[in-house]
């Protein structure tokens, strides 16, 4: 320096110095933060029924594990997929958003090929995931979270599979929605026809080694690698989606288990259930091993309701008290169990019976992280933060209304949409009768000819009727009414598709 400092100098350095240090201090606090946030563990198992657990009510189902989850954290009583099938479901929970809005109303494989041969068309709907939605895992990977999905995918081609929408390792996930066998080597032909299947990147496995299993071994590889940095696990089975395949020496055991008068009797079902019990059993026990339970969020979800079709000539469940399943918008159809548990804020052995959804999950992330998210993307968010719910289980949402819309036929609906509002719940069928019941539930009122505009409506009190056998849509011709004409105008809103008639039916 050329002379003595000058006063002027002299504050300008220190006016320097305090900013570099403020920086510093920024930048430690931002590291601290960024630290200090939660990683996340998103089980997610395919058509688990409602009650096919033991803490939600089940009668055969073994399931300590996740009963001790449930001990641990919080237990949803009313907590809903989006949709009756799954990939829509999924959808929902990678981007918060309805799958109506979407256009995403059902599977993938069914999307660009409805049938041509019923009373309505179906329309044609998205199959891919739009790679212009930004994903949850693509908040969470640039914020610095190691991202990983293991399991069953569903949402797209491979254009649009796992590491093109914020994953960094996609262990298992195709276009497919199950697979042709649950043992190794999980692939072959015949159960779709001559298309040959197979779950990628398993190879090396061994005789008698089981799907359920060896999508936790790889979870827990990926854990023992991301263990002391921020992750986002999604551990997506297979199970428990047909095949309905389980080990032996688990199925003799249920076999010996039912008795009659039970609701579940499906001991090959029982045993599948089981495999999945002990692997998330598995995977709580590695959170602790490594030291890292403490600060990590487990979620465990179904997809949609319990299917309670036949496979090789058995009911698969059954989703007792609820009325139907898979594919229907009955509360069997949507109704799913939900724990969550973080460690810390959720209070052991809590319950809640706020209504909750799958498109909630999304901006639950971005509020337990303070992640910003992409302010266009969130812009036509249909979901809500759970926040609230997990600090207090009697919160209350700033939301009264959940919406499902399913404009396709399955073995247990025709095209239908649904709303429940409160404790209310309507069903309108685009179709001018209902939709086919299932044996768990006496046979339909024959409404009226004299009242055709509620031909196709249903309206229940869950409060009072959790089975949905009391259809109240011509006692309270008003209720029906509002609620009728608020599921249109969210239609409306949400762009959701619609079936066309059949000029050739």
């Amino acid at each position: 320096m050329a002379g003595p400092l000058t006063r002027r100098d002299t504050l300008k350095y220190a006016a320097l110095f305090a900013a570099k240090t403020a920086l510093s201090a920024t930048a430690r606090g931002a590291a601290e933060v960024s630290s200090q946030r939660p990683n996340f563990v998103f089980i997610l198992v395919d058509d688990l029924g409602w009650a096919d657990v033991g803490c939600y009510g089940s009668d055969l189902h073994e399931t300590p594990n996740i009963d001790r989850l449930a001990r641990q954290g919080m237990r949803f009583t009313d907590a809903y997929a989006a949709a009756p099938v799954c990939t829509p479901t999924r959808a929902s929970i990678m981007t918060g958003k309805h799958p109506a809005r979407l256009h995403m109303t059902t599977w993938y494989e069914n999307s660009a090929n409805p049938p041509l041969n019923r009373k309505l068309i179906p329309p044609v709907t998205q199959g891919d995931m739009p790679l212009e939605q930004v994903t949850i895992a693509e908040v969470l990977k640039k914020a610095g979270y190691f991202t990983a999905h293991i399991g069953k995918w569903h949402l797209g081609d491979a254009a649009h599979y796992p590491q093109t929408q914020g994953f960094d390792v996609n262990i298992g996930g195709t276009f497919w929605g199950a697979p042709t066998t649950f043992f190794y080597p999980y692939s072959g032909s015949g159960r779709f026809g001559k298309e040959f299947r197979y779950v990628p990147h398993l190879e090396f496995g061994a005789e008698g080694e089981y799907l359920t299993d060896r999508l936790t071994d790889e979870a827990i590889r990926v854990l023992d690698k991301v263990k002391d940095k921020p992750f986002f696990l999604n551990l997506w089975h297979h199970a428990v989606h047909t095949p309905i395949e389980a080990k032996p020496d688990l199925v003799e055991h249920y076999k010996k288990k039912v008795k009659p008068g039970m609701h579940h009797q499906n001991y090959e079902y029982a045993a599948m259930v089981h495999s999945l019990d002990e692997n998330v059993g598995r995977i709580m026990a590695k959170l602790s091993e490594l030291g890292i339970a403490d600060r990590t969020i487990v979620i465990f979800f179904s997809d949609n309701g319990g299917f309670i079709n036949e496979y090789r000539t058995k009911t698969v469940t059954n989703n007792y008290p609820l009325r139907s399943g898979k594919g229907s918008l009955y509360e069997g159809g949507i109704r799913v169990p939900l724990i969550v548990l973080w460690p810390g804020v959720t209070k052991a052995a809590s319950v809640c019976t706020q209504p909750v959804s799958s498109i909630d999950f999304y901006p639950t992330i971005l509020d337990i992280t303070a992640l910003a998210g992409d302010p266009q993307h969130n812009a036509d968010m249909d979901g809500l933060s759970l926040v609230p719910l997990l600090k207090d289980p009697t919160a209350k949402l700033k939301r009264k209304t959940l919406y499902w819309h399913y404009p396709h036929y399955y073995p247990t609906t025709s095209p239908v949409s649904s709303i429940r509002q409160d404790d209310w719940k309507l069903i309108e069928y685009f179709e001018d009768e209902p939709c086919p019941t299932d044996e768990s539930c006496p046979p339909y009122e024959t409404l009226s000819r004299r009242a055709p505009s509620r031909r196709d409506i249903e309206l229940y009190n869950l409060k009072t009727d959790i089975g949905e056998r009391n259809n109240l849509a011509e006692t309270m011709p008003q209720k029906a009414k509002e609620l009728r004409e608020s599921l249109g105008a969210w239609r409306k809103a949400v762009d959701a598709q619609m079936p066309t008639p059949n000029p050739k039916f």
